[in-house]
């Protein structure tokens, strides 16, 4: 796992996905539970106090019917006020309409008003709820400090449910990142107490893991049995072609068929080799390498494919740097080279080709060909990707693509289109 994609996965974790889901929920409850709380309480509290000061004040005018000299005694909390004794009424109940009105501010009291037309006057019934405010600000703090804390402990409580929820899940994804691609008798394993949901897919995965395995071994076997069965007859027909090239009298189209011969079996024992490295096991291939000086090795695999380029007004170059040494079975390194140098060949016409070695055992061509666009790049890295692709001459880029990653090589491939290709191989160290 690379490391944006171990970071990234804390963030995308099936864990924290759950418990973001479910601690919104809570707190979304939270805040519908106490919207609708409060307003409730409102329509509650307007309701009573539309009752209480419309029964008071029925029962005043009822009285003031009645008697026309009685008069109203104002008390600590409530005061009446006749809109013809100007001089006593407030400010703030000068303008009011009829009907109730909430939180009216009476000097530095607040009040609930009900205002009612009576006779041609209007008559105003005034509450004192300033003690019933601040009690009522009060709750409404310890309300929302208990919501709070209920929060927190609900968040604690489902953080707690989802772990031991995912768990079996987390366990599985860490059994699955420690899986490795040729390692024999593979498996996921789940507890007893797993549900039957994660038995299916462990059952599914170790199913699969087991027909590739077989896969595998099938398509080793018979690369390994098909390749040692070729090395016998590409020997006799190299040999052949050896002994006949020897006289000096041969005709030239007979030499140039018995060299084209010979080099067509060499090419065919390269690919043999590759197989049979795609056939090993990596940690196998380590037991039997060579240590390859890069900077000896490079000249010689330029001269070998210098002839590509007779009938071509082609050259090619090479820029040393100091001592560079790999260790890694040395046919393959001069089969892989030798394959990215000649498809740098075929794919130019005229210009230089520069084979540079650099620090730490890197392989750079730059080849002054016709260049590829960004979508012919993506479509070869797709391709590689597929493990599969077209043929071209040679052994072709996608089976030195495989062979690069099946060893731990890095292959890549920049180019602008029209200006040519840079093909790099690296080692590793």
């Amino acid at each position: 796992m690379s490391a944006d994609a171990a970071a990234a996965a804390p963030r995308n974790s099936l864990r924290r996905r759950i418990l973001l889901a479910l601690l919104g929920y809570v707190v979304l409850l939270s805040v519908v539970v106490i919207a609708q709380g409060n307003l409730v309480h409102e329509r509650a509290e307007r309701l009573v106090w539309r009752t209480m000061l419309s029964s008071e004040l029925d029962h005043t005018v009822e009285r003031m019917h009645d008697d026309p000299g009685y008069r109203w005694t104002n008390t600590n909390n409530m005061a009446l006020y006749d809109s013809r004794d100007a001089a006593t009424l407030p400010p703030s109940l000068r303008d009011i309409g009829p009907g109730l009105h909430d939180e009216v501010i009476i000097g530095t009291d607040t009040y609930v008003v009900l205002m009612r037309e009576v006779d041609g006057r209007a008559l105003i019934l005034a509450l004192d709820i300033t003690d019933f405010e601040q009690r009522e600000q009060h709750t409404a703090v310890n309300v929302v400090g208990a919501t709070l804390l209920l929060i927190v402990v609900l968040g604690l409580l489902v953080a707690w449910a989802t772990s031991r929820m995912v768990r079996p899940i987390s366990r599985m994804a860490e059994q699955i990142s420690h899986l490795r691609p040729g390692l024999p008798a593979q498996r996921v394993e789940v507890p007893d107490s797993a549900s039957s949901e994660l038995r299916v897919i462990a059952d599914a995965l170790n199913d699969y893991l087991q027909r590739n395995h077989r896969f595998v071994e099938r398509e080793r076997a018979f690369i390994d049995t098909a390749s040692h069965e070729l090395r016998t007859p590409i020997a006799v027909i190299s040999g052949a072609a050896e002994l006949a090239l020897q006289p000096h009298d041969l005709p030239a189209g007979a030499r140039h068929q018995l060299a084209r011969i010979r080099r067509t079996a060499r090419d065919v024992e390269e690919l043999i080799s590759l197989l049979l490295v795609l056939a090993k096991d990596p940690a196998r291939l380590s037991q039997s390498s060579d240590r390859v000086a890069l900077e000896r090795l490079l000249p010689e695999i330029i001269e070998d494919h210098r002839h590509l380029t007779r009938d071509k007004a082609l050259d090619i170059a090479f820029v040393p740097v100091a001592t560079q040494e790999v260790l890694a079975p040395l046919p393959i390194v001069q089969a892989a080279i030798g394959n990215l140098l000649r498809n740098a060949i075929e794919h130019s016409d005229r210009g230089e080709i520069t084979v540079r070695l650099q620090a730490p055992a890197t392989v750079v061509i730059d080849d002054p060909g016709h260049g590829m666009t960004p979508e012919e790049i993506s479509a070869i890295y797709a391709r590689i990707a597929r493990g599969g692709g077209e043929r071209s001459d040679g052994i072709g880029m996608d089976l030195i693509s495989r062979l690069c990653e099946h060893l731990g090589w890095r292959l890549s491939i920049a180019s602008d289109h029209g200006s040519g290709t840079t093909t790099t191989l690296t080692f590793p160290a």
